[in-house]
């Protein structure tokens, strides 16, 4: 089974072909990613015009490399699946008609992902991984803990009330005038760093949902940045260690009350699984190790290039559900939002729409 997939709900444009095995196993024969990255800084962040006009002018090229480099032509294809949601629309629109035209021509199956469950699923390309498993979800746009109970079966345990883990990250880098994109500058200034300088508040500690808040912890980095200034290069490396730490703090604990909250509805995990591109934060890493250790649980993060936004994962989660003959019609619309888990109810106070889905 070979499935092409594209990707473009951000500012990474990306193609892949994956080929699931007659066992089940996954192995990527290309994935090609080409980041906007140089595009959007110097405005601090996304642009959403400039994303889409970006993915148009290089989807069609990415796709052909990302064939060859595979050695397949289309007509070897078993279906062709784009992230058809959710994300900065324009970009979503891009990828999603460019899937149908190719599906069109070479009467090929289509398959609209859902962008968060190719994250959701992207472990079991890696390697052997059952049902039911717990995810850790953590991206610019997204702060979730998910039930995976399989393919297409997702319960939402938790969700951020306010801003994304990666949104946090990003925006406390864009107020100390580190440089775009700003998670990874913030997790350098951190490891040089005094983590206790400041007493930033632990937001949602010991309650017993497990929902995530970071936006007062944002405006209390703000707050001390503004007491200090101008700041000196120790007194950003301390706002971002001590910023990072109480971050760790908050997720360890919420993550054992979603671990708890998982066990008592679907028994034990087969593992805590990470995903998004904070997992590729090295700090957070070592705080899920030692949360699943506790929980007595696997650990799972795949490799750094499928945590981030990438094409493989959109075609492995295609075959996924190719496999199980979900396929869908050139109906499928492009969605700027869609929950994961259909079912879920936004937390109270829930201010921030695109953090929940």
């Amino acid at each position: 089974m070979l499935v092409l997939g594209i990707e473009t709900t951000c500012d990474e444009t990306a193609a892949a072909v994956v080929e699931r095995q007659s066992d089940g196993s996954g192995r990527i024969l290309s994935n090609i990613v080409r980041s906007q990255t140089e595009e959007h800084a110097p405005f601090g962040g996304v642009v959403p015009e400039i994303a889409a006009r970006a993915h148009v002018d290089v989807l069609d090229g990415l796709v052909a490399a990302a064939m060859k480099e595979a050695g397949v032509g289309f007509a070897q294809l078993s279906a062709v699946a784009a992230a058809a949601g959710p994300g900065l629309i324009g970009g979503v629109i891009v990828g999603l008609t460019t899937a149908k035209a190719i599906a069109m021509v070479h009467d090929t199956p289509l398959i609209a992902v859902n962008h968060l469950e190719a994250h959701a699923l992207t472990p079991r390309l890696s390697g052997t991984l059952a049902f039911p498993y717990c995810l850790f979800l953590a991206s610019g746009g997204h702060t979730q803990i998910v039930a995976v109970v399989g393919v297409g079966k997702y319960v939402r345990l938790g969700t951020t009330v306010d801003d994304a883990m990666g949104e946090a990250f990003d925006k406390v880098a864009k107020m100390l005038g580190l440089p775009y994109p700003g998670g990874p500058q913030v997790e350098r200034a951190a490891a040089t760093g005094d983590p206790k300088r400041f007493a930033f508040p632990r937001p949602m500690l010991g309650r017993a949902d497990a929902n995530f808040s970071l936006s007062g912890l944002k405006t209390a980095v703000r707050t001390e940045a503004i007491r200090l200034a101008p700041l000196e290069p120790q007194d950003i490396n301390d706002l971002c260690a001590s910023f990072q730490a109480a971050v760790l703090e908050s997720t360890a604990n919420r993550l054992s009350v979603g671990l708890r909250l998982f066990h008592e509805q679907f028994g034990p995990p087969s593992a805590l699984v990470a995903a998004g591109g904070v997992a590729a934060n090295q700090a957070i890493r070592g705080a899920l190790q030692e949360v699943a250790a506790k929980a007595q649980t696997l650990l799972i993060v795949p490799p750094p290039e499928l945590c981030t936004d990438n094409g493989a994962m959109i075609a492995w989660a295609g075959a996924e559900r190719l496999a199980l003959d979900m396929i869908d019609t050139m109906d499928a619309a492009p969605r700027a939002r869609w929950g994961l888990d259909e079912n879920a109810v936004a937390p109270a106070g829930f201010a921030n729409t695109r953090a929940a889905y």
